[in-house]
């Protein structure tokens, strides 16, 4: 049986590692007023982020169309016996709503199974991963959605941000947590916990939330696979890495960059890690 794994351009995978594994990447949508840019494809991550800064109103996002699934589903359908499709958290975005709309219009909707996560950028990306090799091993869809479910609820991130004003302009996260984070200029360490964004701990400066993200780490060693995500400080990213490296057996780091969506809500400098446990 030939299963494919599909999953959405909130995965933030890096691209050559989404071509290896044949993980076919749906992309949401940015919206910058009347202007709409898909995830990934129409706009830079430089020129997202410079507009980021510069725009006085606050982009948008929104998730793929039924459409662009079922187009999709119908595409790899036509080489496959069966596709898994795992998403971010439906409690953050509409984007499993939108899957499941599209499995339910198939003339075989058996074929389909939609997996929430209940995670997002590289947490969400470690599972497709996970669901992918497991695929190109031969294992039955039923055996690849039930490794992503487990896999979900492994997984981990940790973002590290500058501000919370995007996570507030989107409204990603209460109004006071972002008040009391700028006001007494507090770097908070945040992470993904039943689906939703929730604040971990909280630093006084930028060097020290870093020590705190390489602590944490460390003390989750060791780790089986690992991934250092940024925004904006691609070298601060790679240093990172570089400390990190004997976490991970292997020794390698993967070091990838947020994409358009998830950094609407991340916001400039933002580091984050996001780990696979040993089994």
């Amino acid at each position: 049986m030939t299963v494919r794994v599909i999953t959405d351009s909130t995965a933030d995978l890096p691209p050559e590692m989404a071509a290896e594994l044949r993980i076919e990447v749906v992309p949401l949508n940015v919206h910058f007023g009347t202007d709409t840019f898909r995830d990934g494809i129409d706009l830079s991550a430089d020129e997202f982020y410079e507009r980021l800064v510069a725009s006085s109103r606050p982009p948008t996002t929104s998730q793929p169309s039924v459409g662009a699934f079922l187009e999709v589903y119908q595409k790899a359908l036509e080489g496959a016996d069966g596709i898994v499709s795992v998403h971010i958290s439906a409690k953050v975005s509409g984007t499993w709503n939108s899957a499941v709309q599209a499995r339910e219009q198939l003339s075989d909707s058996s074929k389909v199974t939609v997996v929430d996560t209940g995670q997002a950028s590289m947490g969400l990306g470690w599972v497709a991963v996970a669901a992918a090799r497991a695929a190109q091993a031969g294992a039955s869809m039923d055996e690849v959605a039930s490794l992503a479910r487990s896999a979900a609820e492994q997984v981990r991130v940790l973002f590290l941000v500058d501000t919370l004003e995007y996570l507030q302009k989107g409204g990603r996260i209460g109004k006071a947590q972002a008040m009391f984070g700028s006001v007494l200029a507090i770097k908070p360490i945040l992470t993904i916990q039943e689906g939703e964004v929730h604040p971990l701990e909280r630093v006084r400066t930028r060097g020290k939330g870093v020590a705190r993200l390489v602590q944490l780490v460390q003390e989750a060693a060791p780790l089986q696979s690992m991934a250092v995500l940024y925004t904006t400080t691609e070298d601060e990213a790679r240093a990172l890495a570089e400390r990190l490296g004997p976490c991970v057996p292997s020794g390698q780091v993967i070091v990838g960059r947020l994409g358009t969506v998830v950094g609407t809500y991340a916001g400039p400098g933002l580091l984050g890690v996001g780990w696979v446990p040993q089994a």
